[in-house]
């Protein structure tokens, strides 16, 4: 026991212990608080109502309106609303047909509901959108019932024993026709591949920054401040151009695409490792070792609001903020571009740069305000190791 004692009580114990329960009480509040209000969100999302009927369709756009759980808009044309679902700013569009009351009037005829979803999202965006449109082609059903339905016929001047002939089978005359875009490749592992592959990057381009930051201390001394404070940039450049080949090529293996993909994918994540290496730079280079403990609850943050489990609209207030400066959020939304279709992969990856300019700019002044005393560089460089 007493040697067991001396091993707890040693300094390096002690902080590994410190580490430990620091990564607990981070990673469970982080996304408890990420999370739990996820659901309650879901009116965030947005449905866009293209109704070309000028007769029930009207009608139905009011219900559509008072019913559907999510924000509505319906003066959107019908090409502007696509481009819009394409670029993930809106999440369904239900398309009501021009001829939608006059098939309902006649008996050999069936109505069709439209309902477009971007597949390109998401897995809560696409499954909550695809719930919804089934749930709601069945209450449509449901409210076009016998005495509804005899009501409108009756309204549009058929007489009383045909519109009750009509409403009869008019529960069947409804079809809901759900129209995918930007669909995944079949697999969990595909509908996974912008997190994991984005997480592989950044999770490395943290450890590398440890260790960068405390060998930047070093070669000061020796080649001056900016000197060296050049040469990790061009160093971390490099190295963001190498080591993402190794990842991405591993999920081409087990799912194929395309050359011109597998390169936009690589320098993607080229831009984003650099970038990445920059926004945890700034911590190790103030702080040292100890950054370590604002990149850990940075990167699980980013990770909560990377953009692949749930949209921007249905995060927390904070989460949301971070999102829209979050290097891994933008990395998510390009690799959704390049491997799905759909939104604008050259924004994504423009403000992952801009990102990275500005990490730049702040690493100049703290560089600029260092000391170029050695601070045992060496040690720190060994111990980051």
């Amino acid at each position: 026991m007493r040697t067991v004692f001396e091993y707890l009580k040693s300094k390096s114990i002690i902080g590994g212990i410190a580490m430990t329960i620091f990564i607990q009480v981070v990673f469970i509040s982080i996304f408890m608080a990420g999370f739990k209000p996820a659901l309650n969100n879901v009116s965030e999302l947005t449905v866009a109502i293209i109704n070309e009927d000028p007769q029930y369709g009207m009608e139905m756009v009011e219900k559509l309106e008072g019913q559907l759980p999510f924000k509505t808009v319906s003066d959107l044309p019908f090409g502007q609303a696509k481009k819009e679902l394409d670029e993930r700013k809106i999440h369904m569009i239900v398309h009501i047909p021009a001829d939608f009351t006059q098939k309902l009037m006649q008996q050999n005829e069936q109505v069709q509901l439209d309902f477009y979803i971007n597949q390109s999202n998401p897995q809560m965006t696409s499954t909550t959108m695809q719930t919804v449109a089934t749930q709601f082609s069945d209450g449509i059903k449901n409210q076009l019932g016998m005495e509804t339905m005899k009501g409108i016929l009756q309204g549009l001047n058929l007489p009383e024993e045909q519109a009750g002939q009509q409403a009869e089978n008019v529960a069947n005359k409804v079809k809901s026709n759900i129209i995918n875009s930007n669909t995944p490749p079949t697999g969990m592992h595909n509908m996974m591949a912008p997190m994991f592959l984005t997480l592989a990057s950044y999770v490395g381009a943290m450890i590398f920054t440890m260790i960068a930051a405390a060998q930047l201390k070093q070669m000061k001394t020796k080649f001056g401040k900016w000197r060296s404070f050049w040469a990790m940039q061009v160093g971390n450049a490099l190295v963001s151009l190498i080591v993402p080949i190794v990842g991405v090529s591993i999920y081409f293996l087990f799912q194929g695409y395309e050359t011109d993909v597998f390169v936009s994918m690589w320098l993607s994540h080229a831009l984003e490792m650099f970038v990445a290496m920059g926004v945890t730079g700034l911590f190790a280079m103030l702080l040292g070792q100890a950054g370590a403990f604002i990149n850990m609850p940075l990167m699980l943050i980013q990770t909560v609001c990377s953009g692949s489990v749930m949209p921007q609209d249905m995060m927390p207030a904070l989460y949301k903020f971070i999102s829209s400066i979050s290097v891994m959020y933008y990395s998510v939304q390009s690799d959704y571009s390049h491997l799905f279709g759909g939104g604008n992969a050259a924004e994504s990856m423009g403000m992952m740069a801009i990102i990275g300019a500005g990490t730049i700019l702040i690493s100049m002044v703290i560089n600029g305000f260092q000391s170029t005393k050695s601070n045992n560089g060496k040690q720190e460089v060994e111990l980051a190791a």
